[in-house]
């Protein structure tokens, strides 16, 4: 009897322990974007770059009938690689995401800039098609899906390949074919030598067949010896097969590059002009720079006009940016046979003539210009807007015990961990903005919780708030590294129920950190905040922002 007895205490202990679990409440989270380069109205019939603003990398698109889809890369984000839907090309509805169940890819333990690279999405025959790699932790993979909303189907693997950035290409004759980055076919000439390969496909079981062969080796001009050729596109227009591809790296180097042929197979010949997309040739003092440009996809319209989507940053002293890349759009046009994203010596326009398209925007949440977005925890679900570090293994978030608020378990986890912190975290996609939100702790101590700004597992803020006796303490931990520092503190005296304000706001590279007690007060401003830039911090993604909780240890 005895022995049962423990048994069913060993049984219990969990459900227990996660009832007894401390529980942080938030009533809401509000963001406000005010960048200056947005302040100025939109003229009629234009549209804003990015069009797409903030953590928006490596975009792919396609068209199904009058509709356009467009995918982003997401790393080790969890839910992994949004699905827009556009009717005009500027205005973006997000219908859900290829990855949006746990089970479908392992992240345990990715950096954050590791996992979901570059995803190509193509339409075909009433099936859509996204290939995507999954680095460091599986390889090449693709997944279909008959509604773009979802569900997408698991990853199936492809073995036959290595490298990074799949794409697909169904000629007219019903043939498919993968085109992917790859290591030569020779030894490496230099750091940055690689490849782009090609295989055919087959549509029906999702298997490569037939031997890979390379399409292009090195680049445009490999005696020139440019690095990481990649992003590769085959695309037909006419008697030409073409084939687009980025060049130079993903900083400012950056170029998109196009050879044709009149066989899908090659031998494909460059453009006299390349590169057709690049800003590494403008002066680095410009006003308001766009940078980075590059990795970009080409669709046709239902009018017979084309455009490009494309990736780009920008900086606010020329080198540093948190809003990592981009989505941007420009028309292409075509000079004898030869498509043209952007003239060389030319600045990306952050306003632009917009497509001549039908323009159903209804509903749309907000992706660029400036505006305030604010959750207030209402819906039965999480907003769509919202990010976590990889993929959940356990809910630690509640949105029904208590409706109108977001509930947190707070766990041991904390943001420089490898697993999955209690963090949620929304995009920063303005150089100037505020971010804020209210909360409630536990009655009990032990429970660190408040607003984070988050660029890696190194590169972090959290500005929390904790019981320390009577009181409550207000706190600034900064990690740039491997050491987490505590930078400031106030004390605060309120009632055990009382809501704790909390606010941060970023200037380009000045971050402050603010508390309200009878009115903001400031707890530090004009922090040096380039730790939350790529070029600091290192890897591909843009800072977030957002509620974090956890134990104290």
């Amino acid at each position: 009897m005895k022995k049962q007895l423990s048994l069913a205490a060993l049984l219990l202990a969990p459900w227990l322990l996660a009832r007894a679990a401390p529980t942080v409440s938030f009533d809401w989270f509000e963001y406000t974007g005010k960048d200056e380069v947005f302040a100025t109205p939109l003229p009629a019939g234009s549209y804003r770059n990015p069009i797409l603003a903030g953590f928006y990398p490596d975009p792919s698109v396609t068209r199904a009938g009058d509709k356009f889809y467009l995918v982003n890369s997401t790393f080790a984000y969890f839910p992994g690689i949004p699905v827009f839907e556009s009717s005009d090309l500027v205005h973006w509805r997000l219908l859900g995401h290829v990855l949006d169940r746990p089970s479908q890819l392992p992240f345990d333990g990715l950096d954050i800039s590791r996992g979901v690279f570059a995803p190509a999405i193509h339409h075909h025959d009433g099936v859509f098609y996204v290939l995507n790699t999954l680095v460091d932790s599986g390889g090449n993979f693709i997944s279909t899906a008959k509604n773009p909303a979802g569900p997408w189907s698991d990853p199936v693997w492809l073995p036959e390949i290595d490298g990074i950035d799949p794409s697909l290409f169904i000629d007219a004759d019903g043939k498919a074919y993968v085109l992917n980055n790859g290591a030569p076919d020779e030894k490496p000439r230099y750091e940055g030598h690689r490849a782009i390969w090609m295989q055919e496909f087959d549509l029906q079981r999702l298997k490569l067949v037939g031997p890979r062969r390379v399409l292009l080796n090195g680049g445009v001009d490999i005696s020139k010896q440019p690095i990481w050729i990649e992003g590769p596109h085959v695309f037909k227009k006419g008697e030409w097969y073409y084939l687009m591809c980025a060049e130079g790296g993903t900083g400012p180097n950056h170029s998109e590059v196009i050879l044709r042929s009149k066989s899908v197979w090659g031998p494909y010949r460059p453009y006299q002009n390349n590169p057709i997309l690049t800003q590494r040739e403008l002066a680095k003092d410009r006003a308001n720079p766009i940078t980075n440009a590059g990795h970009a996809d080409l669709v046709e319209a239902p009018d017979g006009t084309w455009w490009a989507t494309f990736l780009g940053s920008r900086p606010y002293d020329g080198v540093n940016y948190h809003t990592g890349r981009e989505t941007y759009l420009l028309p292409v046009t075509w000079q004898n046979d030869w498509p043209v994203i952007l003239e060389r010596g030319k600045a990306i326009p952050y306003v632009a003539p917009a497509p001549k398209l039908s323009n159903d925007h209804r509903d749309v949440m907000p992706l660029t210009g400036n505006f305030t977005w604010r959750d207030e925890f209402d819906r039965r679900e999480l907003n769509s807007a919202w990010l976590q570090v990889r993929a959940p293994k356990q809910n630690w978030f509640d949105l029904a015990a208590a409706p109108g608020r977001l509930n947190i378990t707070a766990p041991a986890e904390g943001l420089d961990g490898k697993s999955n912190p209690a963090y949620l975290g929304r995009r920063q996609q303005h150089l100037t903005f505020d971010a804020s939100t209210s909360l409630r702790l536990p009655k009990e101590s032990g429970v660190a919780a408040g607003l984070a700004a988050f660029q890696n597992g190194q590169h972090w803020y959290f500005l929390g708030a904790r019981r320390s006796g009577e009181a409550v303490q207000v706190f600034l931990e900064k990690k740039s590294g491997a050491t987490v520092k505590q930078v400031a503190t106030a004390t605060l005296k309120q009632a055990t129920d009382a809501e704790i304000k909390l606010k941060i706001s970023g200037k380009g590279r000045d971050y402050s950190f603010y508390y309200d007690a009878a009115g903001w007060q400031p707890l530090l401003e004009n922090d040096d905040g380039s730790i939350l830039s790529t070029e600091v911090a290192g890897g591909f993604v843009g800072a977030t922002l957002g509620p974090h909780a956890r134990l104290e240890q």
